[in-house]
């Protein structure tokens, strides 16, 4: 490392809109187990196992954002009777609850 920087010499900097990708969604850590031949399906197949340890951290991710939407929601309907910024959190509320549920799933079928 250089004095001048905290990046490591000869590194690039990761743009924000990827590094923020990385952070929410976590299909950049799993192969494809459908392409080439069986032993690399199945290799694939056991790097997708390994990287399972890795989907707690998303669930933890998603329900904070999960119960920030709704308790959002909550205090825009009730509180100040918002109810058109009250239903876009809880429309927000509603999409992350569908990926906790894909995270969910896909823990249990790594198993």
């Amino acid at each position: 490392m250089t004095p001048s920087s905290s990046q490591p010499v000869g590194m690039a900097p990761v743009p924000l809109r990827s590094l923020l990708y990385r952070y929410l969604f976590f299909d950049w850590l799993f192969c494809d187990v459908t392409r080439g031949n069986s032993l690399q399906r199945g290799a694939a197949w056991r790097a997708n196992r390994e990287m399972r340890k890795h989907l707690p951290t998303y669930l933890r991710r998603w329900l904070v954002i999960f119960l920030g939407g709704y308790g959002l929601g909550v205090l825009f309907e009730k509180g100040f009777a918002q109810i058109y910024a009250a239903a876009g959190c809880y429309s927000g509320s509603c999409i992350s609850a569908t990926v906790i549920l894909i995270i969910v799933l896909s823990w249990f079928s790594l198993k």
